[in-house]
């Protein structure tokens, strides 16, 4: 039993060493081990399980070992990376939140992330583009040159890898802009998202535009472009450049643009519009410049400067165009304004400027000027007798004329017609004045020859001197133009100074016209009648019905005097009109007593100009008094017949269709009564009393009387001879042919009692002839 127990002792102590052994070797260090495993789940990473043993306590030690430095490792890399993350979210939020430009994060159609800028420049907050607004209605137009491409959006969504790319964005209001975008595909959280950059460039659109459109108009413009730096050195010019001037781009390129000077213009000029451009940094104006072929051409020129950010010239840009043609158009207008186109002589309007200069400088220089006022004598009959283009040429050859005779410093000019005036400035002796004068009669003098033939003329002049006559340009006109009239009065080729008593003679004229309105409204007119002599018989063929006017306070005035005042104002349509109703009312009952007797009236050239004279109204008239117009005379001059058109034609044809004769007064006294002869149905033709008053034996006058007669009576017309005096005048116009003759001789002009009465006598005695013929005197017969 002992043994047994003893056995039993030592198998329990065998066990108990073996638990020993086992709890040593295997569980002592299996709980290290899960002490070190609960560490390393606690975070301990650094922990280790030491073992020396080789067997598979000490492999798995190993094992533990090695695992807690790999984690610990990766846990120190992990910490890194997010530490790196962290660092890299902060900048990119610190970057996005402060950017100038959108940013934003898409996925799946829709915006996860955008900026501040990014949601201001689509007008929406950062909420409602992340919470309600996909990336397509943002994104919602290509731009023109993605049209058509169906991968964009796609791109835009996050479907493809990285882009760059301009579209159109829309914004909240509708609104589109150029929007440039920059996008590329990353990770997040296991999505693939796109994160990238929107720049509004509406604006760098706006001027990319304006520069192409630039660059166009540049290449494109009709008007040449120049850029030079701050000293006036060529940097750029556009094809117009070369148009214009000539020279290639490559030929100015770094030269200056006084390459293109022509000379006309002054240092001074120059140094003016530089000094403009570089203290107000603009200058405008017409230059005249040269072309690389030598031609002179004119440009309107702008100049304008382009400053850097401080204030410094940088550029100097100049527009300029071809005004060449502006330029002669101008001074073409100009010249037409300003200059007679018949004889290149200043006109009024020009004549107006020079004389205020004169006037003015005279003021300065304290030196008097003179104004001769020159109209050429007889020149409306001459012009219409030669023909207008004759006497435009007469004008012109009398224009070059009266320029020659002048100083350089003076102005002649026509203010119109056959009037010229001088502008004699700066006078330090009034003789010159005088001598110039002398010189203007002695050229116009000489013949003209015109269309080969020699024509002579003359002139009248007035002269008035400033400040003397007048100091106002109105007034010197005034005062030179009445001294060339009385000048005229004086005759041909005569020349008066201005004198204060001419003023008087035109005040008495003024209130002479104004006496005329009173006299018609008065009834202060009346008639005076002379016979008209058939000179074979003796008796009374015709009347000739005079106008007189007796006014209250002045007398008698003759119609020489009034009639070129009725003209002028127009009544002389009324007094016209009058005399021929009193006077064919008159002659109706004379006719009583001689049947065949014929009323012969005189009509102004400005009455049968007029509309209110009637031939109808006339006819209408004699019809009334039983009279036919066959005992009617309209005595005319030829100044009517060089004016007339088809209305005095017509009233012409009127006349003579009723029977009315028609006598040509004044006849001989003209230049081609010959053609009116021609052209108008002329029945009688009346010697101007200037051929018969020195009407002798073997004169020219009678020469020129038999010729007229002889003349007249092949063309079928009969012969008044005016102004007879004497017997002897009537026996060598008898002897001559001539038919009819009136003047002193038979009778003056008398009242209509005095003029029954020589009617009942039946016919001119030639006893009261000779006593008549005592009375010599030498005036017109019709006044």
């Amino acid at each position: 039993m002992s043994r047994m127990y003893m056995l039993l002792a030592v198998d329990a102590l065998l066990i108990l060493l073996a638990f020993m052994a086992v709890r040593r070797q295997i569980v002592v260090p299996l709980r290290d081990l899960s002490t070190h495993c609960r560490e390393l789940a606690g975070g301990n990473y650094s922990t280790r399980f030491e073992v020396s043993n080789q067997d598979e306590i000490g492999q798995l030690a190993k094992v533990f070992n090695e695992s807690a430095w790999r984690i610990g490792s990766l846990v120190d890399r992990i910490e890194q990376d997010r530490s790196s993350l962290e660092r890299a979210e902060s900048m990119f939020r610190g970057i996005a939140e402060n950017s100038m430009v959108g940013v934003y994060i898409a996925h799946k159609g829709r915006f996860i992330y955008v900026n501040a800028k990014m949601a201001e420049m689509f007008g929406y907050t950062r909420d409602e583009m992340v919470a309600e607004v996909p990336s397509s209605i943002v994104f919602s137009e290509a731009s023109s040159e993605e049209v058509g491409e169906t991968s964009a959006r796609e791109r835009l969504l996050g479907n493809v890898p990285g882009l760059w790319v301009e579209r159109k964005g829309r914004r909240r209001d509708g609104t589109l802009i150029e929007v440039e975008i920059f996008g590329s595909l990353m990770s997040l959280n296991g999505d693939l998202v796109t994160i990238g950059i929107a720049l509004d460039i509406t604006r760098r659109k706006e001027v990319e535009a304006q520069a192409r459109l630039a660059m166009l108009v540049h290449r494109h413009s009709s008007e040449a472009m120049v850029v030079t730096d701050p000293a006036g050195r060529l940097i750029s010019v556009n094809p117009a450049f070369t148009k214009i001037t000539g020279y290639q781009s490559e030929e100015v390129i770094g030269k200056r643009l006084s390459v293109l000077s022509s000379g006309r213009h002054d240092a001074n000029f120059y140094q003016d519009m530089w000094h403009a451009i570089r203290t107000t940094g603009s200058w405008e104006g017409d230059i005249w410049n040269r072309r690389k072929n030598g031609e002179i051409y004119a440009e309107r020129l702008t100049v304008n400067t382009s400053y850097d950010d401080d204030g410094i010239p940088r550029y100097r840009i100049g527009l300029f165009s071809d005004i060449t043609k502006q330029k002669e158009a101008d001074a073409f207008i100009w010249r037409q304004a300003n200059y007679d186109h018949l004889t290149g002589l200043p006109n009024r309007q020009f004549f107006h400027d020079r004389l205020e200069k004169e006037m003015q400088r005279s003021d300065v220089t304290g030196r008097p000027l003179a104004l001769v006022y020159l109209d050429l004598d007889d020149f409306k009959e001459l012009n219409d007798t030669l023909g207008h283009s004759t006497g435009d040429k007469l004008l012109a050859q009398a224009a070059e004329r009266l320029s020659s005779c002048v100083r350089s410093t003076d102005t002649v000019a026509r203010l119109g017609g056959d009037e010229f005036v001088f502008i004699l400035g700066g006078l330090a002796d009034l003789e010159v004045v005088d001598r110039i004068c002398e010189l203007v009669m002695e050229r116009l003098a000489e013949p003209f020859l015109l269309d080969g033939e020699q024509t002579v003329i003359s002139a009248s002049m007035g002269i008035t001197f400033y400040p003397i006559d007048g100091e106002s340009i109105k007034g010197l006109l005034q005062n030179a133009d009445l001294a060339m009239y009385s000048a005229k009065g004086r005759g041909k080729r005569q020349m008066a100074r201005f004198m204060p008593s001419m003023q008087v003679h035109m005040a008495m004229r003024r209130e002479l016209g104004r006496d005329l309105v009173v006299a018609l409204r008065e009834q202060q007119f009346d008639l005076a009648y002379q016979p008209i002599i058939e000179l074979a018989s003796g008796r009374i063929d015709k009347v000739e019905c005079l106008a007189r006017w007796r006014h209250p306070q002045k007398g008698m005035i003759s119609p020489v005097v009034f009639v070129p005042f009725a003209e002028d104002s127009g009544l002389i349509d009324q007094i016209g009109e009058w005399v021929f109703r009193k006077a064919t009312r008159q002659v109706a009952q004379w006719r009583r007593i001689v049947p065949g007797l014929q009323a012969s009236v005189n009509v102004s050239p400005a009455q049968f100009l007029g509309k209110a004279m009637c031939p109808r109204e006339w006819l209408e008239h004699l019809s009334g008094l039983d009279m036919a117009g066959t005992h009617v005379v309209v005595e005319i001059t030829e100044r009517l017949l060089m004016n007339a058109d088809s209305e005095i034609s017509r009233k012409l044809i009127a006349f003579r269709d009723a029977g009315v004769q028609v006598a040509l007064d004044d006849f001989g006294t003209g230049y081609s009564s010959m053609s009116y002869l021609k052209r108008f149905d002329i029945d009688y033709i009346k010697i101007d009393q200037s051929f018969i008053r020195n009407l002798a034996p073997g004169s020219e006058d009678l020469v020129l009387c038999e010729a007229m007669i002889v003349m007249a009576h092949r063309l079928g017309l009969q012969v008044v001879a005016e102004g007879v005096e004497t017997l002897a005048q009537r026996d060598l116009l008898l002897a001559a042919g001539c038919d009819f003759a009136q003047g002193y001789l038979f009778s003056r002009p008398v009242d209509g009692e005095r003029f029954e009465a020589l009617l009942r006598e039946g016919h001119i005695a030639a006893a009261t002839m000779s006593r008549q013929s005592s009375n010599t005197g030498r005036f017109d017969q019709r006044t």
